[in-house]
C-alpha cells in the first residue's frame, strides 16, 4: 500500500492547531501530563493492563505523563453504548478506540476534535501506521477525525477440522456441502472422541457480526459463500445489492437451518461469546469451525487445548463448494482501527501530549507495548534478536497466557509487516510434537478463496439492524419458518431494507467501488477431484 508520503510535509505547512502548543514544555505542567486512554483490548479473555506494569513506569519516567488506561467492552453494542453513554455525561477521555458508526454520530454532536494537525507531530508514527487510504477512513467531507492504523490482518481465518477424528472414522476431508454435512452428522453421532457418550457436535460457531457480515455473521460465512452470497453487500457490478436479497440467501439459511434442525452445530452458538465458544473447542466438543490464525495456533491460546488432548490435530481446509462451483471463506475489507481524541482534550490543551504519547508508542516505547519487559517477558540474543529463550520463568514469556496483561495496549503498536509478524507469531511444537506456526497457518489462510468487499457502506439503522439479526437468526433455529421467507423479506424493505439497500448501491457507484469480480481467487472444485 502506497504510503502517504506528503503528509507531512503539507500539514506543517498548514498547522491550523498546533502553532500555540508546539512551544508547550511538557515539564511541570500539572493536569496537562494526566492522560486518560480508553483502549480496546489486545486479548479479551484477559485482565487489564495493570497499573503497576513497566509500561505506565515508562510513559512516566520517558514522557512526564500519567497515563491511566482503562478497557473498553470487546463486544462493539456494548463498546457504543459506553461511548455514547459518555459522550452525553461530557465525561468521554482524551483519547479512545471508536468504530465508524459511532465516530460518525460523535463527529455530528461535536464531542471529538479534529487530528489532521497531529500526524506532523508523529513524523515515526505517520510513516509506519497511517496512508492516504487510512485517513480518508476517519475523514468526513475531507476533515479527518479518527487516527486510523490497520487493523485486524486481512484473511487471517479458515476452516479447521479434527483430522484425528476423521482418521478415526475413516472419513476423507470433505469438499462439496453434502461432504461437509456427512462429515458433521459422523462428527455428532459416531462418537469420535472415543469416550462412549454423545457429546460433540460437527461444527462450533458463534454470533460474530461484522459490518461487512451482517446476519449470522462471519463464523457461518462460508456456508453462505458455497452459494455465493457471503458477506453483507455484493460489491460487483452486474449483481450490486444486499445479499440478502438474493434468492440463493435462503438456500445458505435454508443449509443451516438444516444443520441446526439435525442437531449438528453445537446448540449454544445462540448465546456463546467468544470466549466460551474458543472454550468450547479447547474443551474437545467441536469437530469442525472457521477460527483466527493466532486464536487457534499460538501456544498461549493452544496450549489448553494441547495439555488436554496431546494426540489431537486440526488441519486446515478449503470452505465448502456448492452446487454451482463456488466457494469462499467469507467476505473482507481492509480493516483499520481507529482512535479518536475528545474535544474536551482539545479544549484543555492536550493534543501535543497525545502526539508525543503516540509517537513514543511507535519508537521508543514499541518493545514494551508489543512484548513486555525485558528480562521478564523477552530477552536480546547476541545477535540483537528479541527471543524467549533463556526467560528466569518461560511461563511469563509474552507468547504465554500469563503475559497477556501486559500487553494489552499491542493494538495502539502493530503495524502488520513482515518483520513484525515473524516475532510476534513464533513457531513452537505441540506435546506430540507437531509444529505449530501462526504464521504459516495465517498465510494458508491467506491462499484460501476469499471475497473482497467495500468498507464504510452507509450504515444500517439500530432498529433495522435488530430486525434483521434476530430474525436471520431465528429462520435458522426454527422459530421462524422459512416458507415466510418471502413475505418477511418485504417487511425488512419496510422496516428500511430496500432504502438502505439503494444507498449502498449509490455509495458505491459514487465512489467507483464496484468491482468486475469481488472474488480474491477461484478455487474451482468438483466433487470427483483427489482429496488431500
Amino acid at each position: 500500500m502506497k504510503k502517504y508520503t506528503g503528509i507531512i510535509s503539507s500539514l506543517l505547512v498548514i498547522g491550523f492547531l498546533f502553532t500555540a502548543c508546539e512551544r508547550i514544555d511538557l515539564e511541570g505542567i500539572g493536569e496537562l501530563n494526566k492522560l486518560e486512554l480508553w483502549y480496546s483490548p489486545y486479548t479479551s479473555d484477559a485482565a487489564p493492563l495493570p497499573e503497576d506494569c513497566v509500561l505506565i513506569d515508562f510513559v512516566e519516567k520517558d514522557l512526564g505523563i500519567s497515563l491511566t488506561a482503562v478497557p473498553l467492552p470487546t463486544n462493539k453494542d456494548e463498546q457504543a453504548e459506553v461511548l455514547l453513554d459518555a459522550a452525553k455525561s461530557n465525561s468521554l477521555p482524551d483519547i479512545f478506540m471508536v468504530n465508524r458508526d459511532v465516530l460518525t454520530t460523535l463527529v455530528r454532536e461535536n464531542y471529538v476534535t479534529r487530528v489532521d494537525g497531529l500526524y506532523a507531530l508523529m513524523p515515526e508514527r505517520t510513516l509506519k501506521m497511517y496512508d492516504d487510504t487510512s485517513i480518508q477512513a476517519a475523514s468526513f467531507d475531507g476533515v479527518c477525525y479518527g487516527l486510523s492504523q490497520s487493523g485486524s490482518i486481512d484473511r487471517n481465518e479458515g476452516i479447521l477440522i479434527r483430522k484425528d477424528w476423521l482418521d478415526k472414522l475413516g472419513l476423507s476431508i470433505p469438499v462439496t456441502l453434502d461432504d461437509y454435512y456427512d462429515v458433521m452428522k459422523a462428527f455428532t453421532f459416531n462418537d469420535p472422541d472415543g469416550n462412549g457418550r454423545n457429546d460433540t457436535y460437527g461444527y462450533g460457531a458463534y454470533v460474530d457480526i461484522r459490518a461487512i457480515e451482517e446476519g449470522l455473521g462471519c463464523r457461518f460465512a462460508p456456508f453462505f459463500g458455497a452459494f455465493g452470497v457471503e458477506g453483507t453487500f455484493n460489491s460487483t457490478k452486474g449483481n450490486a445489492g444486499l445479499n440478502i436479497h438474493k434468492p440463493e440467501y435462503k438456500q445458505a439459511l435454508e443449509y443451516i437451518h438444516r444443520l441446526s434442525e439435525d442437531g449438528l452445530i453445537d446448540p449454544r452458538w445462540t448465546v456463546h461469546s467468544k470466549n466460551s465458544f474458543r472454550e468450547a473447542w479447547k474443551s474437545g466438543k467441536i469437530g469442525m469451525m472457521r477460527e483466527q490464525n493466532a486464536a487457534f495456533a499460538m501456544e498461549s491460546n493452544y496450549k489448553e487445548f494441547d495439555e488436554r488432548f496431546p494426540d489431537a490435530e486440526w488441519i486446515l481446509i478449503d470452505p465448502p463448494v456448492g452446487p454451482n462451483g463456488k466457494s469462499s471463506v467469507g467476505a473482507y475489507a481492509t480493516g483499520y482501527r481507529t482512535y479518536a481524541v475528545s474535544r474536551r482534550a482539545q479544549e484543555l490543551g492536550k493534543m501535543p501530549i497525545i502526539a508525543k504519547f503516540l509517537e513514543w508508542l511507535s519508537t521508543d516505547g514499541y518493545i514494551t507495548a508489543a512484548y513486555g519487559e525485558e528480562a521478564v517477558n523477552y530477552m536480546i540474543d547476541d545477535n540483537g534478536a528479541l527471543t524467549i529463550e533463556g526467560l528466569p520463568d518461560p511461563k511469563l514469556a509474552y507468547t504465554q497466557k500469563a503475559a497477556a496483561p501486559v500487553l494489552q495496549l499491542r493494538n495502539l503498536v502493530f503495524y502488520n509487516g513482515d518483520d513484525e509478524l515473524a516475532v510476534r507469531y513464533p513457531t513452537w511444537y505441540s506435546i506430540n510434537g507437531k509444529e505449530m506456526s501462526p504464521l504459516k497457518l495465517l498465510r494458508d489462510m491467506q491462499g484460501k478463496p476469499w471475497t473482497i468487499a467495500i468498507n464504510n457502506l452507509p450504515g444500517i439503522s439500530k432498529d433495522l439492524k435488530g430486525f434483521y439479526e434476530e430474525c436471520v437468526k431465528d429462520f435458522v433455529t426454527g422459530r421462524r419458518d422459512l416458507d415466510t421467507w418471502e413475505s418477511w423479506l418485504k417487511e425488512f424493505d419496510k422496516h428500511g431494507g430496500a432504502d438502505w439497500e439503494r444507498r449502498c448501491i449509490q455509495y458505491a457507484e459514487e465512489n467507483a467501488l464496484l468491482l468486475d469480480d469481488a472474488k480474491v481467487s477461484s478455487k474451482s472444485k468438483s466433487k470427483d477431484k483427489q482429496k488431500d
